[in-house]
């Protein structure tokens, strides 16, 4: 006899004369409509004909739920199943847990690397204050490393000089996409016994040597807020592993409640997870199926995304490496590509005629925004008020302090038309010509 699945107490309870229905407000046509009408407002220049098709659209929408029943299930559901299962086989993960977001990836990960207070962790300093925030909440001291002046990515030779007996963790970034130089890191993690853990935030989709980002470490987590390449409506994240933590990874989302065992009389037990020190109490980072269903979408224009964007980054390099002074970004190899979230502009102060603050001056008068993604970590004010030196952490980061203050910024990529990707990087070249000519 078939053994029945454990029941899900948030679960449709099924067939009943009095059912318990998972949903305890059901989503109305009325609300749909107000869904439509976010997602695709109104352009400016065509007000009057969106206001006739949106009433054509309601009443479509309201034969529609007549003749329809509503969503039994919202949050964990099939597509969350099935956006797993599918992100499973492109990345080659034998376990993968959809999230509210990275950060929660990374919590997740660390607390399985059984992360205490006091015990040390080695992050890049040019990344997003999340990479660190489940470290610093808990009282773990944060090492900053300095970056690789071409990447900006994590530099391994300085994870090694600051390597102690206390470093339990290092969480190498995927800066804009570019994958972060993982050998030489996993090389140093297998001789300490540390756990690696890559912020793969930018990196859906990104290859090192031959291996999908992620995978690589002990685990990975991407981000699909709604700035990145493809979304999860707004925020959403993805941990991997290829470790045997991954068998309690749907315990480790929604709070250790075990529904395959129940204690007396009750529809479940709640456990501790074990990580690699010891037993831990998770948390709460369930996600939705409305979620689950717009990435597995999205994901189907992953490929067709990246290339865009790559023949963007291509053409820009085209351009750009013809001027003196600007520094192109890595291109992507046979086996090393990156998802070209972002494009990594450089200069050289002294063949471009100035520094990045003034070609960014430039750059904003001409319209074109750029952003350099991300400030060094000692920089803000956090560090300072949980008792770090960040004066002597920024002497320990010379790469870091020149690039950020005299040499990058990021542009953006998208599927740009050709006229507005020629005037970008026509805006780059006359700013750096303009920089070189005293102006």
């Amino acid at each position: 006899m078939k053994k029945k699945a454990a029941a899900d107490f948030r679960y449709n309870t099924g067939a009943a004369k009095i059912p318990w229905a998972a949903v305890g407000e059901p989503i109305a046509s009325e609300d749909v409509l107000e869904m439509v009408r976010f997602l695709l407002p109104p352009s400016k220049d065509k007000k009057v004909k969106y206001s006739q098709q949106l009433k054509k659209v309601a009443g479509e929408i309201k034969r529609l739920g007549a003749c329809s029943s509503p969503a039994g299930k919202l949050s964990l559901g099939n597509q969350v199943q099935e956006l797993e299962a599918k992100a499973a086989r492109m990345l080659k993960a034998k376990h993968t847990l959809f999230l509210t977001n990275a950060t929660a990836g990374f919590e997740i990960g660390f607390q399985f690397a059984g992360l205490q207070p006091g015990d040390e962790v080695i992050a890049p300093a040019i990344t997003f204050i999340a990479t660190i925030a489940y470290p610093l909440s808990i009282g773990a001291k944060v090492v900053i490393a300095d970056v690789n002046p071409r990447t900006l990515n994590m530099d391994p030779k300085d994870v090694k000089k600051k390597l102690t007996r206390k470093t339990k963790a290092i969480i190498p970034v995927h800066i804009g996409g570019y994958p972060a130089d993982l050998d030489p890191i996993m090389r140093l993690a297998r001789k300490h016994n540390i756990t690696v853990i890559e912020d793969a935030a930018h990196a859906y989709g990104a290859m090192y040597k031959g291996r999908m980002v992620g995978t690589l470490g002990h685990f990975g987590a991407f981000s699909f807020h709604e700035v990145k390449n493809i979304n999860a409506l707004g925020e959403g994240g993805l941990l991997v592993t290829n470790t045997p933590h991954g068998k309690d990874f749907a315990k480790a989302r929604f709070l250790g409640v075990n529904m395959a065992k129940q204690i007396p009389n009750w529809l479940y037990d709640v456990t501790a997870l074990k990580g690699r020190r010891g037993w831990f109490a998770p948390g709460n980072h369930s996600a939705t199926e409305i979620q689950a269903l717009n990435l597995l979408l999205q994901s189907k224009r992953l490929k067709n995304i990246i290339a865009k964007r790559k023949k963007a980054a291509q053409y820009l390099t085209s351009r750009f490496r013809k001027v003196e002074g600007i520094i192109t970004p890595p291109a992507d190899t046979a086996k090393t590509r990156s998802t070209h979230h972002l494009y990594l502009l450089q200069v050289d102060p002294a063949k471009a005629g100035g520094d990045i603050q003034k070609l960014k001056k430039k750059l904003d008068m001409k319209g074109v925004v750029n952003i350099p993604h991300f400030a060094p970590l000692y920089k803000f004010s956090i560090m300072q008020q949980l008792g770090y030196n960040t004066k002597a952490i920024a002497k320990t980061c010379p790469v870091a302090e020149e690039a950020f203050n005299h040499r990058f910024t990021h542009l953006p990529l998208y599927d740009f038309k050709q006229a507005e990707l020629k005037y970008l990087a026509d805006a780059v070249i006359s700013s750096v010509k303009e920089m070189q000519s005293g102006k």
